[in-house]
């Protein structure tokens, strides 16, 4: 598969990739486990690849198939936290692979320190975005002026290295997540940049999300101190 990876993004051991063509959700998932065991083998650098999948369903380990309400992709146990997301065209999605040995074991402060780093990155395209108490993930205002998901995120953690990440609506087909509730939570809808009226391409967005990388990594180590941000 096609990408390209630059070790010189920052000073830390972490090989980042960015895919310009689409990859299969399994073969993305075979791969980010074996990077996982190799990583926590201590056989390979930390991993960060940014890519864009073709359209799938993908199962949690809580996923409730009362919630596969149209399945017209294929569904795919994922093996990651949470329930059932949607991962499509226009969508870029984040994988992590670091190892929590060295950064804190702390899962909660991973999470946060994720949600934080797409909150300040959308910032940038003018998104006001925040955390919800009680439900993982980013959120917005949409056209409507309603509540609505914008970022997903679901992680699973094995040997203390991570695996997963999150996902942020560029552009994808938004009908496409209504073959699932997403994430189980169906009292608010999904948006996107495209929705919002920003036309943001992959290339700008992986841009701007690398520039807050060191923020990201840096809430990290302080997790590692003991110092979980709030």
């Amino acid at each position: 598969m096609a990408s390209t990876a630059d070790h010189s993004l920052t000073e830390r051991p972490i090989e980042w990739r960015r895919e310009a063509a689409q990859v299969p959700y399994r073969a993305a998932l075979s791969e980010m486990e074996a990077r996982n065991a190799a990583v926590a083998a201590g056989q390979a650098d930390e991993l960060v690849w940014l890519l864009e999948h073709p359209p799938v369903y993908t199962a949690g380990t809580s996923a409730d198939k009362s919630e596969l309400v149209d399945p017209r992709f294929e569904v795919i146990e994922a093996g990651r936290g949470g329930r059932y997301t949607y991962h499509g065209p226009g969508q870029r999605v984040g994988y992590l692979v670091l190892d929590l040995n060295k950064r804190g074991k702390d899962v909660r402060c991973f999470v946060h320190s994720i949600e934080g780093w797409v909150i300040d990155t959308l910032a940038d395209f003018g998104v006001k975005a925040w955390r919800a108490e009680g439900r993982v993930g980013i959120w917005t205002q949409d056209i409507d002026g309603r509540e609505a998901k914008i970022g997903a995120i679901g992680v699973r953690v094995r040997r203390w290295v991570t695996m997963h990440g999150f996902s942020v609506n560029l552009d994808p087909d938004l009908s496409h997540f209504g073959g699932i509730v997403p994430c189980g939570i169906d009292e608010f809808g999904v948006t996107s940049l495209s929705r919002l009226g920003l036309d943001v391409t992959q290339a700008r967005w992986d841009e701007a999300l690398i520039a807050h990388s060191q923020d990201f990594l840096d809430a990290l180590d302080k997790s590692g101190r003991g110092a979980c941000a709030t």
